[in-house]
């Protein structure tokens, strides 16, 4: 019985000892998602591949064939059933939204575990606390990269080019501290300075300026717009500042 050549596919991609290609891995899955039936042709060295390259005039692997006709890489294969391709240069809150969503959850399983219920003032401390270490973390994976940006906008770190390197540890150390209950003449200082600071910044760079430009909240190569999510954060850790300040005297 001939078979469907059009659900049926062709693959070249890389299988050699050293280097799994996960770009073919990937096309190879999608292409049996969407219900093909996948020649699967590993090559297996550089020579193997380069052979490949000159003999279909293609420069990149995976390259998919259906019926016949080339369709290309990965990207192209989802652009060929119809399906998203991320935009490397698109702004996207996404990265954090998914930390401000764990940190919640954080809080409301810390709260779970030592109060006993989620309904408390002190889930949205430890929110705050949380977001702060899990935002210092992303800065601190490349310090340079987030300094860098960073410049692009804060009026302290334009002024003092060295408090783009301070900024990320005083973050997170200002969230540990919240977080353990410890040294709050420390940390709620360093939150309500840092986090006043970054606002007038936003202020300036955004409402003010009119600048479009990315944030530098999640570390360097953020594609987060700089803006009302940026705000939000510095303006959380001022008033996580201010509390800690006035929660003995009440």
């Amino acid at each position: 019985m001939p078979k469907d050549e059009t659900r049926h596919a062709e693959l070249y991609r890389m299988v050699m000892p050293k280097h799994l290609c996960p770009w073919g891995l990937k096309t190879k899955d999608l292409l049996e998602r969407e219900g093909f039936v996948v020649d699967d042709h590993p090559l297996r060295s550089k020579e193997e591949t380069e052979a490949f390259q000159r003999a279909r005039d293609v420069k990149t692997t995976p390259q998919v064939f259906i019926g016949g006709t080339r369709i290309g890489g990965y990207e192209d294969v989802r652009r060929h059933f119809g399906k998203p391709v991320r935009d490397p240069e698109a702004t996207s809150y996404r990265p954090v939204v998914a930390i401000f969503a764990v940190a919640f959850l954080m809080a409301l399983g810390l709260s779970w575990l030592v109060l006993g219920t989620v309904v408390s003032w002190q889930v949205l401390a430890w929110f705050i606390a949380f977001g702060m270490v899990l935002l210092g973390l992303q800065k601190l994976q490349d310090i340079e990269s987030f300094q860098t940006m960073f410049l692009n906008y804060d009026l302290l770190a334009q002024r003092q080019v060295r408090y783009g390197y301070v900024y990320p540890f005083a973050e997170t150390g200002a969230g540990l501290l919240m977080l353990a209950g410890v040294l709050t003449w420390l940390a709620a200082p360093v939150a309500l300075v840092i986090g006043t600071i970054g606002a007038v910044s936003v202020i300036k760079a955004v409402y003010l300026d009119k600048r479009e430009l990315k944030c530098a909240c999640v570390g360097g190569g953020s594609n987060v717009p700089l803006g009302f999510v940026s705000l939000t954060e510095n303006l959380a850790m001022i008033a996580m500042g201010l509390w800690m300040l006035v929660r003995p005297l009440v």
